[in-house]
């Protein structure tokens, strides 16, 4: 086995491809509004940040209405958006394979842990995670580094010998990236999700691959 033991997985364009059921949450809350929906490409950007930052940032919302939106946008998510996700190339494969050498795996996401545990069960890949650690409803758990140091307490408390150097985390963001950096984590960006080589590298990623299979090769070599 390679250095690494306990990998750290991104949800959203990393484990899965989730621009359906977000862009419809997203569409849902700007029309409760009466905003213009704007374009794929920017609705794509909403894919990595917390939501309400996004409402922030890509829809000029103050804090109080990026608050109403995310209600919004969780009327439509938990109906529709759960069923509205799909297995990024590979990952089914790969996951299989890094559980069945041993190593142990889990999920950080910005995404709200019940909401996380409901996509990964409907798509038959809960089983392979320990711990699926995400956002809380409230926001008081939702930056990437959050939701690592929630995640890295769970895991030392099970391994007491459990060592940051054997630590990797996997994402298509630089939220992810950063969130390993803060942590002194190494990390691996993966370009098929929403993120790609220039982002991903200019945010210190220790490694940029392009396809599930080389992600397992990096972690295993």
């Amino acid at each position: 086995m390679s250095k690494y033991k306990y990998i750290l997985f991104d949800l959203d364009g990393t484990i899965t491809e989730p621009f359906k059921g977000i862009s419809g949450g997203i569409i849902h809350a700007l029309n409760k509004f009466g905003v213009e929906v704007p374009d794929n490409s920017t609705l794509r950007k909403f894919i990595g940040p917390p939501l309400r930052d996004s409402f922030r940032d890509f829809c000029g919302f103050t804090a109080e209405q990026a608050e109403e939106a995310t209600v919004y946008y969780r009327e439509y998510y938990s109906v529709r958006g759960l069923e509205e996700n799909d297995i990024m190339p590979g990952m089914d494969d790969a996951l299989k394979y890094l559980q069945e050498q041993g190593y142990k795996l889990y999920v950080a996401t910005s995404k709200p842990e019940k909401f996380a545990k409901i996509i990964l069960e409907k798509l038959g890949l809960l089983s392979y995670f320990d711990i699926v650690a995400g956002a809380s409803f409230d926001g008081t758990r939702d930056k990437k580094e959050l939701v690592i140091e929630y995640l890295l307490e769970q895991i030392e408390e099970i391994y007491p010998d459990f060592n940051m150097e054997q630590t990797i985390m996997v994402g298509d963001r630089h939220f992810d990236i950063n969130g390993a950096k803060y942590f002194s984590i190494d990390s691996v960006g993966v370009t098929f999700g929403y993120g790609d080589y220039e982002e991903l590298s200019r945010a210190g990623a220790t490694y940029v691959v392009d396809t599930a299979q080389e992600l397992v090769n990096v972690i295993i070599n």
